[in-house]
């Protein structure tokens, strides 16, 4: 791990004793009148864990030789015709100068008053951080398309035209120098094809930047991303029912404000489901492992054995940092510190920890505090008082354990039935990791369920009693599957 990284988890341990609001000091703002010198991923219950502004598409005319190269990336390009990635040249095009370096014109990114411009330093973050990594994994696609065993090596050293702008605009918005799921990838990473349809209609969305044929919405590679964004956009509703039930429990408000709050959330995740549903269609799994290959990260992947060096940064020691991975989105572990999930004390769980320093710093802030307070206050407990609202509580948990268990048959479907490699793109075991927190938050829906008495389960509606026997059966299914796999990969 980079020294540089190590920073930023020590700093959000730091925030773990704040208050929420004190964290989230725009939490009931207007989005529409907030300053471009806040990161984009300041939260309100409006806008969610989404950035609270329409992505910037277009950096200033001085990082033109910028836009231009990234335009000639995608394998497909947006005329459809092949890209420098097609024909493995991006290497060659960046070595041979065609990109000057920029980095002085990162301290041109300023608003009005003179403050750093943050929605434009995100927005430059996400085109070096796409830059980035298909210069470093350039190698690893061309030995993938050509049939070849494994993945190979990536390039070792990331250039100064690209090292430099790329970890400056990291250090302004305190993430990793890498590409990232929020900042990058995904949630800054999108447009709208028509400006005032927005993004209540999914098929309004567009991508920035893309690898592989990601430009054609109607693309797997697009649908990936932008099924992700369909989801997240509903984080708003999540936002306000998590502080609203902190709220409630902190004062001890009545089980009918209790159960509202409850009641937010539930119909909320309800609908984030049924959006991540739709990624069997909008995305087909035949398709993910080819542009998989350029949102691997540096840890833990035998692509990079010795990190990557980014020259003229860190002394020109060797860095290392995770992929993206959609598991660094903040909806669900916003659920799990306000739902007090407990997690196995084991190596994947130190996994989870350190997935927490790829998200905005905002979001760390928040989740930091959602789960200080939760404890404080001790929702979990005070959930459990009566059976109406521990039918609630487990129906949330259940929303969780759905999430989950569908990120699970994801990995199985797109990844583990089609490729030996044995981490993920964040750098995490394949096949253990997601069992890890499935089994966790089912193993609390069984303590939950049997600390209701054999009489109150009896009130109990069906549709309960048979959530809770799914459950049972399925962590018993669940553990033999990952035996299976862990037995037939020799893992």
């Amino acid at each position: 791990m980079s020294p540089y990284l190590t920073s930023l988890a020590s700093k959000e341990g730091d925030n773990n004793a704040k208050g929420l609001r004190h964290v989230a000091q725009h939490l009931d703002a207007d989005p529409t009148l907030l300053s471009t010198s806040l990161d984009p991923f300041t939260i309100t219950t409006s806008t969610g864990f989404m950035p609270w502004h329409t992505p910037i598409v277009d950096l200033p005319q001085a990082f033109d030789a910028l836009t231009k190269i990234l335009e000639e990336i995608p394998i497909v390009k947006e005329d459809g015709t092949p890209g420098l990635l097609a024909t493995y040249q991006l290497g060659p095009t960046i070595d041979n100068g065609a990109l000057p370096d920029l980095l002085s014109k990162i301290d041109e990114l300023q608003t009005v008053d003179g403050k750093p411009d943050l929605a434009l330093a995100t927005a430059a973050f996400r085109d070096y951080a796409f830059l980035a990594s298909a210069y470093l994994l350039e190698p690893c696609w061309e030995r993938w398309n050509k049939g070849l065993e494994g993945y190979g090596l990536g390039r070792a050293i990331l250039p100064k035209c690209i090292a430099g702008p790329l970890v400056k605009t990291a250090k302004l918005l305190d993430i990793p120098p890498f590409m990232s799921y929020a900042a990058a990838y995904t949630l800054y990473n999108y447009r709208f094809a028509n400006q005032s349809t927005g993004a209540s209609d999914y098929s309004n969305l567009r991508l920035v930047r893309a690898f592989e044929r990601g430009l054609d919405p109607t693309s797997s590679e697009a649908g990936f991303v932008l099924t992700h964004v369909d989801m997240v956009k509903h984080s708003g509703s999540l936002v306000k029912g998590a502080t609203q039930l902190l709220d409630a429990v902190a004062c001890n408000a009545g089980t009918e404000t209790i159960n509202d709050a409850f009641d937010l959330l539930l119909d909320t995740m309800k609908v984030v489901e049924e959006s991540m549903e739709s990624m069997w269609s909008h995305s087909k799994p035949k398709d993910y492992l080819s542009y998989r290959t350029f949102i691997f990260g540096i840890t833990n992947q035998s692509m990079f054995p010795d990190g990557v060096i980014y020259e003229g940064e860190n002394d020109g020691k060797p860095m290392s940092f995770r992929g993206e991975s959609g598991a660094n989105d903040s909806m669900i572990p916003l659920l799990d510190g306000l739902l007090q999930i407990p997690m196995p004390t084991n190596p994947l769980t130190e996994i989870l920890k350190d997935f927490r320093s790829y998200r905005p710093k905002p979001h760390r802030e928040f989740l930091a505090a959602v789960r200080e307070q939760a404890e404080e206050v001790g929702v979990r407990e005070h959930c459990c008082r009566d059976v109406e609202t521990t039918v609630r509580y487990l129906r949330l948990l259940e929303h969780v354990r759905s999430f989950r268990w569908r990120h699970w048959l994801f990995a199985r479907e797109y990844i583990i039935r089609r490729s030996t490699h044995p981490t993920a793109t964040g750098g995490s075991p394949i096949v253990t990791w997601l069992p890890n927190q499935l089994q966790a938050v089912m193993k609390l829906m069984t303590s939950t369920w049997e600390g209701i008495s054999a009489e109150q389960r009896a009130g109990v509606s069906k549709d309960v009693v048979e959530m809770m026997e799914n459950v049972v059966d399925q962590r018993d299914k669940l553990q033999k599957e990952v035996d299976r796999w862990c037995q037939e990969r020799g893992q």
